[in-house]
């Protein structure tokens, strides 16, 4: 020592710490240190107190080992390689850069292990963290040091490896060579589906063997996993999203979730491969789903199985979402497609997403000008069926379809529409025709109350992304039917409209057949009450009597003498005005030897039916008559009475001008202009010069119709004989216009609240007066406005000085 003072050193101490680390660490065998020697070396060290420095000692050798010389021998060896090199060069040297950092590492390994087996045992007296705490520190020390920033090279060598030995993998399965050598192809230019090489340089055995040993090594060293897991996520995304766009993109009528279980073992066995934690574990077999945690890799391949599952369960949510407005639209046949989506969207958190996509899908396609209302009635319908199916508690469709519900209640034919489709009247929509006739119907009338006397015990709140209602989830209704009525709030236009919808059908087809009317008036009943269908009954019943009041009359008439017979056999349709629909008023006059026999057939009905009588609608109904020509006749036409009024008179005169048919027919020159339009295109009337018309006596055979047949005019074919309902509300209407002139002629001027306060307050002539709320009322101040009938100026509205 400089000071001069001498250290006393105990005897062997040196060779002690010699004999311990080249125990260790020595290149030579570990058994060539006598374990005496090593124990009483040991002994002498921890007698010292210098044991305890042994680890520290081994891990810090280790660390600088690993920095100066291991590391960068490491990444040499895996950039030496040029861009230009084989994929096959470029594997093999992957695997040696491995093989040769684990020879750098082994005598590092197994000192770390001899050196925690004599802590667990305490030889000598040796105290510290046991085989397993060195391990934990050592690794720990390897990974820091090796891939706290890895070099790119390295990532990008594995995916290559790693997806070369997954075709070659999945090769071997589908040939059903598990762990055999391919067969060669014989044509020499085909390349292995494996290995991508030629038949003659197939490396497909060398690369399985080659990650059966890199996964060894990996294993050994701790790493498989940090450097296994991004290059393996990144294969099984591509692939799952690959397989997804090639099998189920488009394709809603088969089920894709088995297809992906049984390709999923498939893969699980390139897994058990990848993750091999011993030498000579092939790995090909498939990985059964109940694999325990405890076995060998059955822990990792248990978290990859999940991983999967769960990353297939997002993709496919992802792309059925893009989809949702097709299957919904193809429903039933999409069924397999909702019941997979429902089982991945129980497993994903995608239900707003879904919601917000469906919304937006149903805007954009949907709901504009361009679509037709029974096309939005009947993907309304689908979607209703498609996603109770999807989600039983109807969230989903109740905040979805609402944007539908909305637009619906802008249409003008909405109710029409759906009207229709009840009673098999639309064209192509049969689905609610079909819910109508349901074995087990939904009454609307008790459909309010069908919480009462359920089960408290059975209550469960509604998801948290159910609209704010006080519709629980018992109460929120999935039956068809009823969700179009709410979409009104109201069934009452809906009876309303269906009792216009069987007026026109009673009085085009004029034949008393009602039995089609008849099961559909019953069916409603069930549906909304069989009071509120006595009116549609009482309609029925009025055909029916019609048709026996003919028939008597028919008698009577066959009775009397020849020459007191009617010249024209006429039946009628007798109507109950109280009960029916409001009809159209069309004034017309007929000739007179029509108008001669609806007198006798109204004196046979008072006498049939005492202290009743008739009141004639002369332009509704229908004509069957023969019209004979001079080289032709055309029999059992049937037109509309106009149509034989016209005809009639030019069997009295041959020549007629416009002005002369009407002021006969009492109605105006454009509408018989229109009317002459069908007789001139049948070739029965030609119009000539001058403006006048004449009857076409010969013509053409091209020019001859078919016999029998129903000749419909270009303007009244798909016309109702009763009047709709904006029809209806405009005369209604024009009740409040009375009122309104009156008020403002009085007060000179008011608000459009007062207006409106006013007309609440004093008219009160029927509940479909009542219903005007002040937009509507405002819509119809705007327009007589518009007409000049009203001055608004700073929302004060006032007559005009000429109307006052």
């Amino acid at each position: 020592m400089k000071d001069g003072r001498s250290v006393s050193m105990p005897p062997g101490l040196p060779a002690a710490w010699a004999a311990v680390t080249a125990a260790l660490v020595s290149p030579v065998a570990p058994n060539a240190v006598p374990d005496e020697t090593v124990s009483d070396a040991l002994a002498l060290l921890c007698e010292q107190g210098l044991g305890q420095y042994v680890e520290g000692w081994l891990l810090e050798t280790l660390q600088v080992r690993l920095t100066t010389d291991v590391a960068p021998e490491f990444w040499a060896g895996l950039e030496h390689l040029d861009g230009d090199s084989q994929e096959r060069d470029r594997a093999r040297a992957l695997l040696e850069a491995f093989r040769t950092l684990f020879l750098r590492l082994e005598p590092f390994l197994g000192g770390l292990e001899r050196l925690g087996s004599w802590q667990d045992e305490g030889r000598g007296g040796l105290v510290g963290p046991g085989a397993h705490g060195l391990r934990e520190r050592a690794f720990s020390v390897i990974r820091a040091i090796l891939l706290f920033s890895p070099s790119p090279v390295l990532q990008q060598r594995v995916l290559e490896f790693y997806s070369r030995t997954f075709s070659v993998h999945m090769r071997q399965v589908r040939e059903g060579l598990e762990g055999e050598e391919a067969p060669e192809e014989a044509d020499g230019d085909c390349v292995c589906p494996g290995c991508a090489a030629l038949p003659q340089l197939c490396w497909c055995k060398e690369a399985l063997e080659q990650l059966q040993e890199l996964s060894h090594i990996l294993s050994r060293l701790q790493l498989l996993e940090r450097v296994s897991s991004e290059a393996v996520t990144s294969i099984l995304h591509r692939l799952i999203e690959q397989r997804m766009e090639q099998r189920c993109r488009g394709e809603y009528e088969s089920s894709f979730l088995a297809d992906f279980n049984d390709w999923l073992e498939q893969v699980l066995g390139w897994l058990s491969r990848v993750f091999a934690s011993e030498v000579g574990e092939t790995g090909t077999r498939s990985v059964p789903a109940d694999s325990k945690p405890d076995q060998p890799g059955g822990a990792i391949l248990q978290r990859w199985r999940c991983h999967m599952h769960q990353f297939f369960c997002r993709i496919y949510v992802n792309m059925r979402i893009e989809e949702l407005f097709s299957i919904i639209r193809d429903f039933p046949e999409s069924i397999p497609a909702i019941e997979d989506l429902k089982f991945c969207l129980e497993r994903t958190n995608q239900r707003q997403q879904l919601l917000t996509s469906l919304k937006s899908a149903f805007e954009t396609r949907l709901l504009h000008p361009g679509v037709h209302t029974s096309d939005i009635i009947t993907v309304y319908i689908s979607a209703i069926k498609a996603l109770r199916e999807l989600d039983p508690s109807m969230v989903i469709l109740q905040v979805a379809c609402q944007p539908i519900r909305k637009y619906l209640r802008t249409r003008e034919d909405t109710v029409r529409q759906i009207v229709g489709s009840l009673t098999g009247d639309a064209e192509g929509c049969s689905d609610l025709a079909n819910e109508l006739s349901r074995a087990d119907p939904v009454t609307l009338e008790t459909q309010d109350s069908e919480d009462e006397g359920s089960d408290p015990d059975e209550w469960t709140p509604d998801p948290t992304d159910a609209l704010t209602d006080k519709m629980g989830s018992k109460r929120r209704s999935s039956d068809i039917i009823s969700l179009l009525v709410s979409i009104y709030g109201s069934k009452e236009i809906f009876i309303d409209e269906y009792k216009t919808v069987l007026a026109d059908r009673l009085l085009h087809q004029l034949n008393y057949n009602t039995a089609r009317e008849i099961r559909n008036v019953e069916l409603l009943k069930l549906r909304f009450g069989e009071s509120h269908m006595h009116y549609c009954e009482v309609m029925l019943k009025d055909v029916a009597d019609s048709r026996r009041i003919n028939s008597n009359i028919r008698e009577e008439e066959a009775r009397l003498p020849a020459e007191e017979q009617p010249p024209i056999p006429l039946s009628a349709m007798i109507l109950s005005s109280e009960f029916w629909p409001q009809l159209k008023e069309e004034k017309m006059e007929l000739p007179a030897v029509i108008s001669k026999a609806m007198e006798a057939y109204t004196h046979r009905f008072e006498k049939l039916k005492a202290m009743r009588t008739l009141s004639w609608k002369p332009h509704l109904g229908s004509v069957t008559l023969d019209v004979e020509l001079e080289d032709r006749t055309l029999s059992n036409l049937s037109v509309s009475p106009i149509h034989a009024a016209i005809i009639q008179h030019f069997q009295d005169k041959s020549t007629w001008t416009l002005e002369e048919l009407s002021g006969v027919l009492g109605v105006s020159q454009e509408l018989v202009r229109r009317k002459l339009a069908l007789w001139q295109q049948h070739g029965v009337v030609q119009e000539e010069a001058g403006g006048r018309y004449s009857i076409l006596e010969t013509a053409s055979s091209r020019e001859r119709p078919e016999r029998a047949v129903m000749l419909i005019d270009s303007d009244e074919e798909g016309d109702s004989n009763t009047t709709t309902q904006s029809e209806q509300r405009e005369e209604k209407l024009q009740l409040f216009w009375a009122y309104i002139q009156a008020m403002l002629t009085n007060l000179e001027s008011m608000t459009l609240e007062r207006i409106h306060s006013m007309l609440r307050m004093f008219v009160a002539t029927g509940p479909g007066v009542t219903e005007m709320d002040v937009n509507e009322l405002q819509a119809f101040l705007q327009k007589k406005v518009r007409d000049h009938q009203l001055i608004v100026s700073a929302g004060v509205y006032r007559l005009p000085k000429s109307s006052q």
